[in-house]
C-alpha cells in the first residue's frame, strides 16, 4: 500500500504547485468577477498559467495512478497534504510571508481530514458504477455548479471564493469517483477507457477547473484551495461509500471520532476563509478586448 500513498503525496505536491502558479493569471485575466468559459481560452495564452496547468495535469495523472491501486477512502484524503504546499508556494510566488495562523489552520484541516478518512474501512473490492448512478451523479454536480456559477457575481469576494471552490471541489470529487472505476478497470483491460465514463469524467473535470479558476480569481487563494481540499475528498469518499461499496466506520466510537475529525476540518477551513490577506492584483484586471 505504501507505493500508491507516496505517489498520491507526490501528486498532491505537484497539483498544489500548479494551482499556486495559476492563481496570479486567473486573478489578472479580463472579464467579469465571475468569468465565463471563454476566460479559459485567455488563460491558455499565458505561459505561466500553462506551466501551472502542465503541473496540475502531472499531479492529476499521479493521483489516477494511485487510484488504480488503492480505494478512494485511502487516496482521496492524501490530497489534503497539498494544502500547506499550496499556502507556502502561493506566498513564495507572491513575495509575501506566511502567517502563523494560516499554518495552524492548514494543519488543523490536514489533521481533521486524515483522521476522518483513516477511520473508514479500506476495501479492495473492484469498483463498479451503474449507468444510472453515474449520469445522476454528473447531472447533480453540473447542475448545482452551474447555479452557483451563474449567481456568484452577486456575492462578496469571500463568499464567492468559498462557494465556487465548494462546487469545484464537488466536480473534482465526482471526477475522482468516475476515474477510480476507469483506472481500476484499465488495469485489467485498457480498452475499458473507451467507455462512456471517460467523456463524462472529462466534462466534470473541465467544469471543475473553470469553477476553481474563478475561485482563485476572487483573490482568496488559501480559503479557496482549503475548501477544494475539504470538498474533494469528502465527495470522493461519499461516492466510494454510497456507490462503490467501500464501507463506513462500523463501531460507535469510530463514528464519533469521524465526527470530531470532520469538525476539525471544517473549523480549519473557516479559519483560513477569515484570513485577512487577499491578492492585491485582484483589482488589476486587463481590459476586455
Amino acid at each position: 500500500m505504501l507505493p500508491p500513498i507516496l505517489i498520491a503525496v507526490a501528486g498532491a505536491f505537484t497539483l498544489a504547485f500548479g494551482s499556486a502558479l495559476q492563481e496570479r493569471d486567473a486573478v489578472r485575466a479580463p472579464g467579469r468577477e465571475v468569468a465565463r468559459a471563454g476566460f479559459l481560452l485567455h488563460l491558455l495564452r499565458q505561459p505561466r498559467w500553462m506551466v501551472g496547468s502542465a503541473a496540475a495535469v502531472v499531479g492529476s495523472v499521479l493521483h489516477l495512478v494511485a487510484l488504480s491501486s488503492a480505494p478512494l477512502t485511502i487516496i482521496q484524503p492524501i490530497g489534503v497534504t497539498g494544502l500547506l504546499f499550496a499556502i507556502v508556494l502561493s506566498a513564495l510566488f507572491n513575495r509575501r510571508g506566511v502567517g502563523l495562523s494560516q499554518i495552524v489552520a492548514g494543519t488543523v484541516v490536514m489533521v481533521g481530514l486524515v483522521g476522518l478518512i483513516s477511520l473508514f474501512p479500506h476495501s479492495s473490492t473492484a469498483p463498479v458504477m451503474t449507468t444510472g448512478a453515474a449520469l445522476g451523479l454528473a447531472a447533480v454536480t453540473l447542475g448545482a455548479g452551474a447555479a452557483i456559477h451563474l449567481t456568484a457575481h452577486w456575492m462578496n469576494s469571500g463568499a464567492r471564493a468559498l462557494l465556487l471552490a465548494l462546487a469545484g471541489g464537488t466536480a473534482m470529487g465526482t471526477t475522482s469517483g468516475l476515474a477510480r472505476v476507469l483506472a481500476a478497470n484499465a488495469q485489467e483491460d485498457w480498452t475499458s477507457l473507451l467507455s462512456w465514463l471517460t467523456p463524462l469524467a472529462v466534462v466534470t473535470a473541465v467544469f471543475g477547473a473553470l469553477l476553481m479558476q474563478n475561485a482563485y480569481r476572487s483573490g482568496h487563494f488559501s480559503a479557496a484551495y482549503a475548501t477544494l481540499l475539504v470538498t474533494d475528498p469528502v465527495v470522493g469518499v461519499g461516492i466510494g461509500v454510497l456507490l462503490l461499496g467501500e464501507g463506513v466506520p462500523e463501531s460507535a466510537p469510530a463514528r464519533f471520532g469521524a465526527l470530531v475529525f470532520a469538525c476539525l476540518a471544517v473549523a480549519g477551513t473557516i479559519a483560513l476563509a477569515q484570513a485577512r490577506y487577499r491578492n492585491p492584483e485582484t483589482t488589476i484586471r486587463i481590459p476586455e478586448r
